[in-house]
């Protein structure tokens, strides 16, 4: 099947489900607040490499966490006992983001956060549509995380740690406090091994889908 390619003035998507194999859904189409919204708002994500075109995808399986699913393991309830240890909500987003892309480019993995992704995921957090998270040890930064909060769903997009354990603590006690909020998930996108010994498991689209809509439901006061 051919990947679709998005026209540059309508805002819309192909049906994520006839996405390839490997999830790539479409082409092109550019990172406006409202694209982006719709695109996050049905299990879509952008995913490129500088120069390139926008590349959006879908995958038909998707690894997620339950927030009240997060796991403590031993040696981190100690090295909680150990640290005076906080977490922030939008210290400073840009920054996050920014950290975000310099520490994975300087691993083999290389990063995908274009200088187009961090000004559109700032337009997307000044308009309340994404965050970030810092995490502290003893009153110093440790690390964070960052990503696109839609409703009761929150899409993980990248973290990072200026020390052992930093993004660790970040997506700890902010599952906590995703759990309080009766968020019903926290999209890690693909399956990593950190993650998965952190409570990730790996659903299928038709229950990811499942729970966007769940996540999107008016709550009853």
């Amino acid at each position: 099947m051919p990947v679709y390619r998005l026209d540059d003035k309508k805002i819309m998507f192909p049906d994520p489900r006839l996405a390839e194999d490997d999830g790539l859904l479409a082409i092109g189409g550019d990172l406006s607040m409202d694209r982006l919204i719709l695109a996050y708002s049905n299990g879509i994500f952008p995913w490129y490499t500088e120069g390139e075109p926008v590349l959006w995808w879908a995958p038909k399986e998707r690894f997620i966490i339950r927030p009240a699913n997060i796991h403590v393991s031993h040696s981190m309830r100690k090295f909680f006992r150990k640290h005076e240890i906080s977490i922030r909500i939008n210290r400073d987003f840009a920054d996050t983001m920014h950290r975000c892309r310099i520490k994975r480019e300087f691993t083999e993995e290389g990063t995908w956060i274009t200088d187009d992704m961090e000004v559109a995921y700032k337009r997307l957090c000044d308009n309340g549509f994404a965050l970030s998270v810092e995490s502290f040890v003893d009153g110093e930064l440790a690390g964070g995380l960052y990503g696109v909060s839609l409703g009761r769903c929150f899409f993980g997009e990248s973290m990072f740690s200026e020390m052992e354990n930093g993004s660790k603590i970040a997506l700890i006690l902010f599952s906590k406090v995703l759990e309080e909020n009766d968020y019903v998930m926290i999209d890690c996108q693909f399956e990593t091994e950190h993650l998965k010994s952190m409570g990730g498991e790996m659903i299928s689209f038709e229950e990811y889908r499942e729970l966007l809509t769940k996540g999107f439901e008016r709550k009853e006061k």
